[in-house]
């Protein structure tokens, strides 16, 4: 079965955690957006598949086809996809344990997105500087340290050693905190240094990750594009100063 990934062909954003994902199993998927219109790929053709989804259809990209089924919102994506790319542990008690820290992820994600974003998504950056720098602050000083610290413990109390978040494989939970880590590293190198030099376990994780041989590939691949001041993480010096 080759799954249909449909999200953004000009950002990484949220459809970059089920790609990392993906890779990492070695599926087989297509990122339809990314494919040429003359192959039914492009942004129409997401945005149609979109609409036309006729009971169940997701509130927004990313989301997956697989087969007749139709999936949205990130989080549930990676716990449709788990079991099937063998990227979750095999007991009830992993894959919830697997979702959370994956719904952890996300509120995370969301919550360095709004550092730019504060006031609105209608309204650009410049539209909300001051409300931005109070909460990027916030972000840096509280949020960060708190979300690596929660990390931090996981990985220290599994039981199967810190090499990894669940038991002693790679699991999807095990790309999205390198995908967050990575981003953060991006919007707000200064305070995720130190965030990091607090939590050594955080640091090595992301590390060893990054170097597992299919998400190294795929890193240094075209396929992987370049964090951007269009996406989730954004860097804009004066939200890190040093």
């Amino acid at each position: 079965m080759t799954y249909e990934l449909h999200y953004w062909p000009m950002i990484q954003g949220r459809g970059e955690f089920v790609r990392l994902a993906l890779e990492q199993a070695g599926a087989d998927y297509i990122d339809v957006a990314r494919l040429p219109h003359e192959a039914g790929g492009g942004i129409e053709a997401m945005m149609d598949r979109l609409e036309d989804e006729p009971l169940r259809p997701p509130f927004a990209p990313p989301f997956l086809k697989d087969g007749d089924l139709v999936i949205g919102q990130t989080a549930a994506i990676l716990l449709h996809l788990g079991p099937r790319i063998g990227l979750v542990g095999a007991s009830e008690a992993d894959r919830i344990w697997t979702h959370q820290i994956q719904l952890t992820v996300a509120d995370m994600v969301a919550e360095a997105h709004d550092t730019h974003h504060p006031v609105g998504v209608g309204l650009t950056y410049e539209d909300q500087k001051p409300e931005a720098a109070r909460r990027a602050r916030d972000f840096r000083e509280t949020r960060i340290p708190k979300f690596f610290g929660w990390f931090e413990r996981v990985l220290a109390r599994n039981p199967a050693g810190p090499g990894h978040l669940v038991g002693g494989a790679v699991s999807y939970a095990d790309t999205s905190l390198f995908q967050l880590v990575e981003g953060l590293r991006y919007a707000f190198p200064n305070a995720t240094a130190r965030a990091l030099d607090a939590t050594p376990r955080v640091a090595a994780h992301a590390t060893r990750t990054g170097r597992l041989p299919r998400i190294a590939a795929y890193l240094a691949s075209e396929r992987r594009m370049p964090f951007s001041e269009d996406g989730i993480f954004r860097r804009y010096r004066e939200l890190d100063p040093g």
